[in-house]
């Protein structure tokens, strides 16, 4: 048995928007005005779109050296650092057990994790018949993968960075 087995697809639910809005009230009041933007991302974000029942939360703020500092404020509120799945990008913190959030503070001065949640959440919201694929990717991958949850991850990313670079061009354009 691979290590996709406890991976579960549902289709959307209406009440994850509710989840999201309910998470970002408290997480508000742990960045106060420190917080440049405060976003639903990844697949429940997208209406229409299957996907695993965590809320996927994004706060960006100026710098990378400050997230530190939001640690034992988002630890009050449950959310527990996750150094090993954090980068160069964003740190990465957990909430629920099992999982139910994940939340990631992306800093604007390093990276372009945030850009790219956002572009590519937009542009899923905008194109259902891509959307649609990516729902169908994911099955399949869930459905035939023999390799694991990396496997999954792996097979989702050529099609990720393949809508990243056309949206992109969309915008240039």
């Amino acid at each position: 048995m691979n290590d996709t087995s406890h991976i579960q697809l549902l289709s959307h639910q209406s009440f994850w928007k509710e989840k999201f809005q309910s998470e970002k009230d408290k997480i508000q009041k742990i960045f106060s005005d420190k917080a440049i933007g405060i976003e639903h991302i990844g697949s429940t974000s997208i209406d229409g779109l299957s996907s695993k029942p965590i809320i996927d939360i994004a706060v960006l703020i100026e710098k990378r050296e400050y997230a530190d500092n939001f640690i034992e404020g988002l630890n009050k509120i449950e959310y527990w650092y996750d150094k090993p799945n954090s980068s160069g990008e964003r740190h990465f913190f957990r909430k629920g057990n099992p999982t139910e959030f994940h939340l990631s503070i992306a800093y604007s001065d390093k990276g372009n994790f945030w850009e790219r949640q956002i572009i590519f959440r937009d542009y899923l919201r905008n194109h259902s018949d891509v959307r649609d694929g990516y729902a169908k990717l994911k099955e399949n991958l869930l459905r035939n993968d023999q390799t694991g949850k990396a496997g999954y991850v792996v097979g989702k990313t050529e099609f990720v960075q393949k809508i990243l670079n056309l949206a992109k061009e969309k915008r240039v354009k």
